[in-house]
């Protein structure tokens, strides 16, 4: 596998000629190793407190009820919380569920590094979710985001289609939805570990992980910068700073 820094794949002729554009698919771009591996993800779903929507399940679409595979915990402070219950954890995650752990990079350094550096290079701020799922049903069906995204495939492998878009550079709450997808897919793709992959926001896409192998990706969200939701104009600040 080739050692190349993530800043390898997104600098260069990158930004002027891909970046809001152009989807860019990079094979066997980074060693993951110890980047994210599924023992880390275990100790942090055993170690820390995580509650929905922080941590959430996804087949076909929305989340799950929350109630499918948490139970409430009523503290001595008399606050509640929702606690993973892991037996009803493990049957929804075998029955097709996805699993999402959001600002993963909050909670294991050497993700946090790799957010940093596309931070640095890109100029803009980043949150990196985590993304786990064991069968080849569709967590989310087809889709678009509202911001950029980079992907780094970390181990086994996912089976993406890439529709274009409808409505360019949509916005989360905009003045109106895109229109219905293509029914063709403009690119087919399967990210191996070790894959980047760059999606323009607004290109519809539909992912699952249907090579009969488990997977484990990162998705680094760009922070969108427009004319109501204006970014910095120079190096984002470090991260944690206030």
């Amino acid at each position: 596998m080739t050692t190349t820094s993530i800043a390898a794949c997104l600098g260069g002729a990158f930004p002027a000629q891909a970046l809001h554009r152009e989807y860019r698919h990079f094979p066997q771009a980074l060693d993951v190793t110890g980047l994210m591996t599924w023992n880390d993800l275990n100790k942090l779903l055993t170690s820390q407190r995580l509650e929905p929507p922080r941590i959430r399940l996804h087949r076909g679409g929305p989340p799950l009820n929350v109630g499918e595979y948490t139970e409430p915990v009523t503290t001595r402070r008399h606050t509640v919380w929702r606690r993973l219950h892991p037996a009803e954890l493990h049957a929804r995650l075998a029955d097709g569920a996805s699993l999402v752990l959001d600002s993963v990079d909050e909670m294991h350094r050497p993700v946090a590094r790799l957010a940093e550096d596309i931070e640095r290079t890109l100029r803009t701020r980043v949150q990196t979710n985590l993304y786990a799922s064991w069968t080849g049903t569709e967590g989310f069906g087809i889709h678009w985001d509202d911001h950029d995204t980079v992907i780094v495939q970390l181990d086994g492998s996912k089976h993406w289609r890439l529709y274009g878009t409808t409505r360019p550079h949509p916005l989360h709450r905009d003045v109106e939805q895109p229109e219905q997808p293509p029914t063709e897919p403009v690119a087919d793709l399967v990210l191996q570990a070790g894959d980047v992959l760059y999606v323009p926001r607004g290109v519809w896409h539909a992912v699952a992980a249907d090579q009969e192998a488990r997977s484990l990706h990162l998705t680094c969200g760009l922070q969108t910068h427009t004319a109501t939701q204006p970014g910095e104009d120079a190096t984002p600040p470090p991260r944690g700073a206030a």
